[in-house]
């Protein structure tokens, strides 16, 4: 009865004025439908008020949209069999209000939210009417009309202070997402409304406020976990006592009973009480990331009696599963400690990326969106998503599916680069409040492994600290470093808890941004810190083609690389949808507003260096994304040989909050660009990659992040695009469980080897991805144009193979359908002299044609 609303928007102060809040107020036809959760923009686009915001530069047309006092309304029936009894009572729950509300029922105003992260709570008792009509509205008043008397703290600095290089105004004065008034990747779009669910309860003398399910202990030698249970439970009218039951099941069909018991509760009267349960588990099954196991989840179903009658109930979808973030001293390399993750006592490489908000319109992201997003990060080996502190909470159904992925989450609070005040109370107040709501709302869900202060807050203010003499404490860190600590182990006191990221000593411990590539950053020195000057900060340094370039990877001795990445553009078919057909060219200014990052040259002083400036828009996408794999690929090979040193590299980023020019491996509409593919194989849960070394020789290592001894016979080939193999040899090879070591080395032979040779290796079991190593850089290759042979045949409507057969070395070779549901069993690979390859393209939501699709290569 909440999901059809109307809207209208108004000047500040206006609907107040005309009596939008009452009950008989006339609804006309400049008001327009709005489904709740839902978008403003996407509303105003189907009433023919705006144009698409993602199309071309219309992001600027819609600067109206935040100026003004948008008002939502409904009509609704509340029928009911009996009347309300002296010991029920009736709770409005608003999930989320973006951002500054007030509310009305039938004409009364029952309360304000002015925090889009934490759900706002309302007894309706005595406002509602039962099986009568009933009108709610609800007035959101402009953003900055409600912090217009605040003071933003500030580093004295206009580009990075409130008006500058963010493109932000006011946005770290209030609880609302941040990116939302543009960053480097997205628009200046602020959202408005109502983004999550509406929700009414009827509840008879006690609810549960609260189930916390934990795993205490993994036993793997006695094959048995211990898990605690919590049920908290609000008494609020009538006297007690209550009955608290909890039965927990395994998984299958058989739905076989693990656990049951119940316990009874006083409940005098008005007060709240806990009750509590240790239960033992006997041959359990754990929940694991996919290089390790099943990620096995169970069902938790909690009830609240009163003799027979059943007063609340709530069900869980749990995981037996424990986890610890370890910093103990690294004994091979003195003066560090490790960064790492143990799940049930086995320690991780984190493999993954960062989660951006999967739109700018974050009310209206769909959950087959979600879907899609996540099952392409899980099939691309990522066992961790790190959820960026300048977005949001995630909606429920993201949580859910990462719990059945078995992805872990490192989880930002929404704070980032910048200042937060901490002299407000009412600020400080709305801060622990969502802290809290938004712990005990998370805590259940197996995927979350960490929660994280902010993002870049402190790096930036130490960066700044570096240069700019007496330079005043970091504003935010009451939260960072008390009421955000405090709270988690309070309410939880299982997942760790972690300052900022990054926040640590540089790459000797802690967590580490890699930004020396792209944006061109100096490494940290350690042992000489950069002495205060008034110069301008690192922050703020012109790159260099030498200062980007990817082989800096090589550099990074860090032991968890949080953020690292570089831009490509998306692909063909996502620029055709949002670029004038008029400005496909390369730095048009459609193209250039789709990129927002400055200066708008920083790729090409990549590209550069990796494959040579490109002359048209076709060589621009492709010598990006060549430009942006390779990166990826060196840096995550580099990385992940260094474990257990190194125990996590994420990718910034995953995905796009819209079709723009940015970090991301999907695109907004789900394509795969180069990178993602490239990525998929480096992320391997065995991986073979090549290290070159200082004296011309090369090294292979192989990388092994499952629990089974690796025992393999490896081929490497060492070969001309000329002439194809020169030399072939086998090689036995023997890797630990969780291991990664060298087993081979050139010989002076290798270490001669050209622009026009290659090395490549393979798994003759096929238990890691081929890979090559090239001894210069793409655009140095010498290599005759390649020459490749396809058929495609038809299997079904839904899918089609293709079989390729190179007769020369070809380089980035890829197929495309413009459709982001076409799925590739492989994409954007290499193939040399008489290789074929077969592969598989599939789309379950649409029959395609052999004509669909295209196959180009380098």
């Amino acid at each position: 009865m909440f999901d059809r609303w109307k809207l209208k928007d108004f000047a500040p102060g206006e609907g107040r004025a005309l009596g939008a809040f009452t009950e008989h107020f006339t609804i006309d036809d400049e008001w327009i439908d709005i489904s709740a959760p839902g978008d403003v923009y996407q509303a105003l686009v189907a009433a023919g008020r705006v144009q698409d915001p993602f199309y071309d530069q219309n992001e600027l047309t819609c600067a109206w949209v935040r100026d003004r006092e948008w008002w939502y309304r409904v009509e609704f029936l509340y029928e009911q069999e009996t009347s309300l009894q002296a010991d029920e009572r009736l709770q409005l729950v608003f999930e989320g209000l973006d951002t500054f509300a007030t509310i009305w029922l039938n004409g009364q105003e029952i309360g304000h939210s002015s925090n889009m992260f934490r759900e706002a709570v309302f007894d309706v008792t005595e406002q509602m009417c039962l099986n009568g009509p009933n009108t709610l509205a609800l007035c959101f008043d402009r953003p900055l009309d409600r912090i217009k008397d605040m003071t933003a703290p500030s580093w004295g600095l206009p580009l990075l202070d409130d008006a500058g290089l963010l493109g932000n105004t006011g946005r770290t004065l209030m609880r609302k997402a941040q990116f939302g008034y543009g960053w480097d990747f997205g628009p200046d779009l602020p959202t408005v409304g109502i983004w999550r669910p509406v929700k009414l309860y009827r509840q008879r003398q006690a609810a549960i406020a609260g189930v916390h399910f934990a795993t205490e202990k993994v036993d793997q030698e006695r094959d048995l976990a211990l898990i605690s249970i919590k049920v908290e439970v609000e008494h609020f009218a009538g006297e007690g006592p209550f009955t608290v039951a909890f039965k927990l099941t395994a998984p299958g069909e058989a739905s076989e009973e693990i656990a049951e018991a119940q316990t009874v509760l006083s409940g005098e009267s008005g007060e709240d009480q806990v009750a509590h349960f240790s239960v033992r588990v006997e041959h359990p099954r754990l929940w694991w990331t996919p290089e390790l196991g099943e990620p096995t989840l169970h069902t938790l179903q909690v009830s609240l009696r009163q003799g027979e009658v059943e007063l609340d109930q709530q069900e869980l979808q749990v995981g037996i599963r424990t986890l610890q973030l370890d910093q103990t001293p690294d004994p091979a390399e003195p003066g560090t400690h490790f960064f790492r993750f143990i799940l049930n006592n086995v320690p991780i490489f984190a493999r993954g990326a960062n989660w951006l908000p999967a739109s700018s319109l974050i009310g209206s992201v769909p959950t087959e969106r979600y879907t899609a997003l996540l099952t392409a990060a899980r099939d691309a080996n990522m066992n961790m998503l790190r959820i960026w502190g300048g977005g949001i909470y995630e909606q429920d159904q993201f949580y859910a599916l990462c719990d059945q992925l078995g992805i872990l989450l490192w989880h930002d609070f929404m704070f980032a680069c910048g200042q937060y005040p901490e002299d407000n109370a009412d600020f400080v107040n709305e801060v622990s409040a969502e802290v809290r709501y938004q712990v005990k709302r998370l805590r259940n869900h197996p995927s979350m492994a960490l929660w994280c202060g902010n993002n870049e807050s402190q790096m930036i203010h130490q960066m700044l600290s570096s240069s700019i003499p007496g330079l005043p404490p970091l504003s935010g860190t009451l939260y960072y470093d008390e009421i955000m600590p405090h709270t988690v182990q309070a309410n939880d006191g299982h997942t760790p808890y972690w300052p900022g990221s990054p926040f640590g000593n540089g790459m000797l411990e802690g967590d580490y941004h890699d930004w020396h590539v792209w944006h061109g950053f100096p490494l940290p020195d350690a042992d000489n810190p950069p002495a205060q000057t008034s110069e301008a900060p690192a922050l703020f340094l012109q790159p260099t083609p030498e200062a980007v370039s990817f082989v800096h990877y090589a550099e990074d001795r860090a032991r968890f690389v949080s953020e690292f990445g570089m831009h490509a553009s998306p692909v063909a078919e996502t620029l055709r949808r949002v670029i004038p057909p008029d400005q496909l060219y390369h730095h048009s200014p459609s193209i250039d507003h789709h990129n927002k990052d400055n200066p708008k040259n920083k790729g090409d002083l990549l590209m550069s260096s990796v494959t040579g400036l490109p002359q048209n828009l076709e060589e621009y996408i492709d010598f990006s994304m060549i430009a942006q794999a390779e990166g990826l690929k060196f840096g995550i090979e580099h990385f992940r040989r260094r474990k257990p040193h190194c125990s996590g590299s994420l990718i910034w980023q995953l995905n796009d909050c819209w079709p723009g020019f940015s970090w991301s491996i999907l695109d907004y509409y789900g394509f795969g660009k180069a990178s993602y593919y490239y990525v998929r194989r480096a992320y391997a849960p065995v991986l073979a990659s090549f290290q070159a070394l200082t004296d011309g020789t090369v090294e292979l290592w192989l990388t092994n992040d499952t629990q089974c001894e690796l025992n393999d016979t490896v081929v490497i080939q060492y070969g001309s695009f000329d002439k194809g193999v020169l030399r072939e040899e086998a090689l036995q090879v023997h890797i630990p469980a969780n291991g990664s070591q060298p087993v081979w080395q050139s010989d002076i032979l290798h270490g001669a080897a050209s622009a026009r040779h290659y090395l490549l290796v393979r798994s003759q079991q096929e238990q890691f991805p081929a890979n090559r190593h090239f001894f210069t850089a793409v655009k140095d290759l010498e290599r005759s144009p390649a020459a490749l042979e396809f058929t495609i045949t038809s299997q079904s409507e839904h899918e089609m193979q293709v079989n390729i057969h190179a007769s020369s070395y070809a380089y980035f070779v890829y197929l495309s359908i413009a459709d982001e549901q076409t799925h590739f069993s492989d994409n954007y690979f290499d193939m040399s002299a008489e290789d074929e390859r077969t592969i598989v393209v599939s789309n379950p939501a649409r029959a395609i044609t052999p004509e669909m699709l295209s196959v180009a290569w380098r």
